[in-house]
């Protein structure tokens, strides 16, 4: 692999394909070339970077679902994470917590540890299939769990401890586990968490584990467990099991606001390539970068983000309250790591934005060259806002993909442009464009996002989904052999994207679709709002029904006639009279999932007659208790 940390990923990786007769002239040619030839692009992925192992062939069905990808493969995600002796003296993990005193760990003491735990898990009989799962906040013991348990090619869970006992359980029971590795408390800005009780709930609710693991945290400590200092008592040299490229590496699951939630698994080759390929060529994570995102051990940026190890990158390693003492605090730490690359959240920027915080005079982020951002469309102020605060020295990569897929769909690179307001452009080996009703392609005009060839990181199937029944009506239901995610886009004559919002939240008013993205762009940027939510309840008759829209008040801000006639011209004005709601109520707070999103479909089924308990996980969300404040006005 020829890279350096001077050079982008994208500019290294075509400067290998020209020396192999492949030559683009911009990244349309490239990606083109990408979804037309797919064994070939994944053939140079493989290649590239120069993954430990043999194949067959790279694509032996194309079929949607249940493609198969590189039959014959034998091969480990978690040897390619843990660095050769090479790297041995690199750093590899900076853990801050508001828990204990910070963490620095190099790729040899990473290694050490890994492999400490893999003998300490076969031990406690833990092999092949076994499934191991994790109630761990983002700390360092947490990231060495996961790789031991993927060097036995044993299968890994995780939910972060902030989820209530029956939303673990919910999870964690539907793939049996014989090991659990828990903390019983942690610390959240001023607040220590206990959560005691909550694990001694979790362990009689899985009647499979054979063996619970604790791991000290703070004050806090776990029960009749094994202490972690016990699992990692012997020292072994690392070791990795290689197994077939769709052998399951992890099982990562959906928001479960309604219903058991999808148990979605992920092969060791699916997302060894997807996040080579997205570290290098779309987050530009360089050898010797540092690669900070703000995550949990819940959601699929957890597991996107730690990647950033395949490239000798060093990983930030943040658990606790990520705006305590104040907002300034994220920016705080990207100094402290020198961070190249920050990921955080749409809504935090605009908070920092109404806030008047000038990052980039406050601490030194001279390191800093991307800004990653995913959860939810940035508006295009919030665009505006990181120019102003950092001109050409920091790329916004706004990025789109999915848990499903643990990946991107649409994301920035180096060689496209940045959209003000939009996502820049496809990812490679993705085809992705949008569709109208009848399943062609449209170009200018709201549609489905959808997939028109297999990616190799689509997930190995659903757990205990034999006949693969659900995942199939989960993707393909819609348009068969094309996979349809359920997001509302926007794709432009050169293939930049508007994410509008789920389209199974549906805005169809008097047929005309309105993405719930546009509504919160336009009334969470009034300075009296800090949080709303968007609903239509159709017309059964065919007119235009009721549009819905909730707000949650800033500090100091009351919802009276002068701020509904406020918020109704402001959407007259910046998007259309169409777009004008029919009431404006107020609410405490915008529940959402534990990975910030809007509850849009929940609190729809609602208003519309259904029971809270029928349709949401009460420990599933954020501010459960304000769901009852939504009515029809």
């Amino acid at each position: 692999m020829s890279d350096t940390s001077a050079t982008n990923g994208l500019d290294a990786y075509v400067g290998w394909l020209s020396e192999r007769g492949h030559t683009f002239a911009s990244y349309e040619e490239l990606w083109q070339w990408s979804i037309d030839d797919l064994e070939a692009f994944w053939a140079s992925v493989w290649d590239y970077f120069e993954v430990k192992g043999t194949y067959d062939r790279v694509l032996a069905s194309r079929e949607m679902p249940g493609a198969e990808w590189f039959p014959g493969a034998r091969l480990n995600y978690a040897e390619h994470m843990v660095g050769t002796p090479e790297d041995r003296d690199t750093p590899a993990v900076i853990a801050f917590s508001q828990t204990r005193a910070r963490v620095d760990l190099t790729f040899g003491e990473l290694a050490d540890q890994v492999g400490r735990a893999r003998a300490g898990l076969a031990r406690l009989g833990v092999g092949h299939g076994d499934r191991v799962v994790g109630f761990v906040p983002n700390i360092p013991e947490a990231l060495v769990a996961f790789l031991a348990c993927a060097s036995l090619g044993a299968i890994w869970a995780s939910c972060a401890p902030e989820f209530g006992a029956r939303s673990v359980v919910d999870r964690f029971s539907q793939v049996e586990p014989t090991v659990l590795i828990a903390v019983s408390g942690y610390s959240y800005g001023h607040k220590d968490i206990d959560k005691s009780d909550e694990l001694a709930t979790i362990r009689k609710g899985l009647p499979t584990l054979r063996h619970v693991v604790g791991v000290p945290y703070g004050s806090h400590e776990v029960d009749d467990a094994l202490p972690w200092s016990e699992l990692l008592a012997e020292p072994a040299p690392v070791a990795f099991d290689r197994v077939a490229f769709d052998h399951p590496l992890y099982v990562l699951f959906s928001s479960g606001t309604t219903g058991l939630p999808k148990a979605i698994v992920h092969g060791h080759g699916g997302i060894l390539l997807e996040h080579f390929k997205t570290q290098a060529f779309h987050l530009d994570v360089r050898p010797g970068d540092c690669s900070l995102w703000f995550t949990t051990t819940a959601w699929a940026m957890w597991n996107i983000w730690m990647s950033a190890l395949l490239r000798r990158a060093t990983i930030v390693v943040v658990d606790g309250n990520p705006l305590f003492p104040d907002l300034l605090q994220q920016w705080r730490i990207a100094a402290e790591a020198r961070a190249t690359l920050l990921g955080t959240s749409p809504a935090y920027l605009m908070s920092c934005r109404a806030a008047g915080i000038e990052p980039a005079r406050a601490v030194d982020l001279s390191r800093l060259r991307t800004l990653g951002i995913t959860g939810s469309p940035l508006p295009a102020e919030g665009f505006d806002w990181s120019d102003e605060q950092f001109g050409d020295q920091v790329r916004i990569n706004s990025i789109s993909g999915g848990t499903d897929v643990c990946s991107g769909f649409v994301a920035g690179n180096p060689w496209l442009p940045v959209y003000r307001g939009e996502l820049s452009g496809p990812c490679l080996g993705v085809d992705v464009t949008a569709y109208d009703p009848k399943g062609e392609e449209i170009v200018g005009e709201v549609g489905e996002l959808v997939i028109r060839q297999p990616m190799p990181s689509m997930p190995v199937g659903f757990w205990k989904d034999e006949g693969g029944d659900r995942y199939r009506s989960s993707y393909f239901d819609e348009y068969p052999g094309v996979w349809r995610h359920g997001d509302w886009v926007t794709m432009s004559p050169h293939r930049s994207f508007v994410i509008s919002g789920r389209s199974d939240a549906t805005l169809n008013r008097g047929g005309v679709r309105l993405g719930t993205a546009e509504f919160y762009a336009v009334v969470e940027e009034l300075p009296e709002i800090a949080d709303s939510l968007v609903v239509h309840l159709e017309d059964p008759q065919g007119g235009a029904g009721k549009l819905l829209l909730f707000v949650a008040t800033a500090d100091g801000a009351t919802l009276d006639d002068g701020l509904r006639d406020k918020i109704r011209a402001a959407l007259r004005k910046e998007l259309s009279p169409r777009h004008v709601p029919d009431a404006i109520d107020e609410v405490p707070a915008i529940p959402r999932t534990m990975t910030g999103k809007k509850l849009e479909k929940p609190i729809k089924q609602i208003l519309l007659g259904k029971k809270a308990s029928e349709v949401i996980s009460a420990d599933a969300v954020t501010d459960f208790d304000a769901i009852s404040a939504f009515r029809v006005p």
